[in-house]
């Protein structure tokens, strides 16, 4: 009976003395978590100057838009006129037929993008309702050197 009562106790304050010391490692791993390290300071600064730089690279690009959209000019093409759809259909139209005539001429070995016919006419997808032919043209010839030197270097 003794030997029983023994055990109990003997089981008991060890139980007792790993609970204790279980409590103990877990809150001093807890205290030590709400400091941080040198490292750690570190990486949060390094994350504020990214943040900082994309705001500042954010701002700068809408300040680029927010100045050419004043000019009337969103896409680096000179503002000849015309509603947005004329616009739009003369620099897509010539952009395309640009591409293809450069990656034609690459295919040949030749870089003459005023050889073109399309570039001599500059009246593909043109319709009178669109408004002034020259204006057109002129958009149309501008898309179409810049898709032609696409076409040509890079193979679209």
């Amino acid at each position: 009976m003794k030997s029983t009562k023994l055990r109990k106790t003997f089981g008991g304050l060890i139980l007792g003395v790993s609970l204790v010391l279980g409590i103990g490692i877990i809150s001093s791993s807890t205290a030590q978590a709400q400091y941080r390290t040198y490292d750690q300071y570190e990486r949060q600064r390094q994350r504020e100057i990214e943040r900082a730089r994309r705001e500042q690279q954010r701002n700068r690009n809408n300040d680029w838009w927010n100045r050419n959209r004043r000019n009337g000019s969103y896409d680096n093409y000179p503002n000849y006129g015309g509603s947005f759809d004329f616009r739009q259909t003369a620099l897509n139209a010539g952009y395309n037929e640009g591409l293809k005539a450069g990656r034609d001429d690459r295919r040949r070995g030749r870089y003459n993008p005023q050889g073109s016919g399309a570039f001599r006419n500059a009246s593909k997808d043109y319709n009178s309702r669109y408004g002034d032919r020259y204006a057109y043209q002129q958009y149309f010839r501008d898309a179409f050197i810049n898709g032609y030197s696409d076409g040509y270097n890079y193979g679209y």
